[in-house]
């Protein structure tokens, strides 16, 4: 699904960039061709539309929202533009600049504060209706909200960290059922390893370790490597035995060098280089769909703890919302186009979750009760109750805090698997979390 995180449009723009190979035509030659040329209807005020580029079955629901939206009424119409998860920030910094940024665009969970707070984005609180905003969990209204007031309308969520791994490989090696610690996973994969397969995949670049690994530095730590209020740093030894089990894992050979692919993309462990890999439970789909001999021998399970308990955090909820420019002059209708989308009938957005194997998550109610009454959602995905019922439950939300923060503790999470020592790793990124504490002016920002 998605090159970098929030640098180019966040956790979803990573795993965009990452499956979304293929060229998609009609994005744009430059950031300026906002609304992606389309003739607007005489008497109808044009709504522009820029949607991160992802999956052709995700692209193609965006095709169809908009078309449906579009025939459902003469007043507004919605120009869609497509645009790579890579060219994100770049066109959109461009479009910005030039004053003419689409009027709703897709947004990661984790841009939302910074957005708002910068006010490159509009409230919605009272543009869209309590009817629609009540059909919202409570835990995703909090990451929509700012200072009182909601920014943007959620449209799914989805786990950044499930564990797949292959139940004949385990049978062979005579391993009973996935690791429960990190310990553990550290036997298993080097028991899995051999001339043939790796024994772990895990994220191995720093900009990847930098958001995949959340839920771990949540699980081992109890907290995140900043202050609630973001006035200090706090990536201090608490953070130890991730960095070391990453170490651990590298020195014995059963997680090996990169390959240049990033962690959303499931190709290693589809093609069977590997025994367990982590990934987000959008995996799924891309497993399904490209290695269905794979598939059948996979079966999935929570990351594991620290501690060895079950139940604990090991995943963040990523995602994607929509919000409204902060220099919009068609808040009204915007907002409007958004709550017929993804707020109102569900029949509107239950095609999304089908067209991706119930890889996803949503996070309005009445959307995962028709979900829940489709009758082969288990067969079409057989992975999806475990994700349900032991991952999500016990996720937190994506962190708000600036990229930088987290890039910081990716950059020490890939030195310590490196060989750099863990307690010289953490200083060091406990030092540049200061810095951007000061250069952002974060402290007492945060909640």
């Amino acid at each position: 699904m998605r090159t970098t995180r929030r640098m180019a449009g966040g956790l979803a723009a990573v795993v965009a960039a990452g499956l979304a190979l293929a060229a998609c035509s009609g994005t744009p030659e430059g950031p300026d061709n906002a609304g992606g040329g389309e003739d607007v209807p005489e008497g109808a005020t044009e709504v522009t539309f820029w949607q991160t580029q992802f999956t052709d079955e995700e692209n193609e629901w965006y095709e169809s929202i908009v078309d449906s939206y579009n025939e459902s009424q003469d007043d507004v119409h919605v120009s869609l533009t497509v645009v790579p998860g890579d060219a994100w920030e770049q066109r959109m910094t461009a479009a910005q600049a030039a004053g003419n940024a689409p009027d709703v665009r897709t947004m990661n969970y984790g841009d939302i504060r910074d957005a708002a707070r910068t006010s490159q984005i509009v409230p919605l609180t009272d543009l869209i209706s309590e009817d629609a905003w009540g059909d919202v969990q409570e835990n995703v209204l909090e990451s929509v909200s700012s200072d009182g007031e909601r920014y943007a309308y959620p449209m799914l969520v989805e786990p950044s960290a499930v564990l797949y791994y292959r139940t004949d490989l385990f049978e062979d090696a005579g391993l009973d059922g996935p690791p429960t610690s990190w310990d553990e996973l550290i036997d298993y994969a080097n028991q899995l390893t051999d001339d043939q397969v790796f024994g772990m995949r895990l994220a191995q670049t720093s900009v990847d370790m930098s958001w995949s690994t959340w839920g771990y530095q949540w699980n081992v730590a109890g907290h995140l490597p900043i202050s609630e209020d973001w006035s200090e740093p706090a990536a201090n030894e608490d953070f130890a035995p991730l960095l070391q089990a990453y170490q651990d894992l590298f020195d014995s050979g059963a997680l090996p060098p990169g390959d240049g692919i990033g962690y959303a993309d499931a190709t290693p462990y589809g093609e069977g280089e590997f025994a367990m890999m982590a990934n987000g439970s959008w995996a799924a789909s891309q497993l399904l769909a490209d290695y269905p001999e794979i598939a059948e021998v996979t079966e999935v399970a929570a990351m594991p703890s620290f501690s060895g308990e079950p139940g604990e955090t090991t995943a963040t909820l990523g995602g994607w919302t929509w919000v409204v420019d902060g220099n919009s002059e068609v808040t009204e209708e915007a907002a409007g186009f958004i709550e017929w989308s993804l707020g109102g009938d569900t029949a509107n957005v239950v095609p999304f979750f089908e067209a991706t194997v119930f890889s996803k998550v949503s996070p309005r109610q009445s959307v995962a009760d028709a979900i829940a009454e489709l009758p082969d959602v288990d067969s079409v995905n057989p992975w999806n109750a475990t994700i349900q019922e032991d991952i999500v439950p016990f996720a937190q939300q994506e962190p708000a805090y600036p990229w930088n923060v987290s890039l910081a503790m990716g950059e020490a999470i890939e030195a310590a698997m490196q060989g750099t020592p863990v307690d010289e790793a953490l200083a060091t990124a406990n030092d540049k979390i200061a810095t951007e504490i000061a250069n952002s002016e974060l402290a007492g920002t945060g909640s």
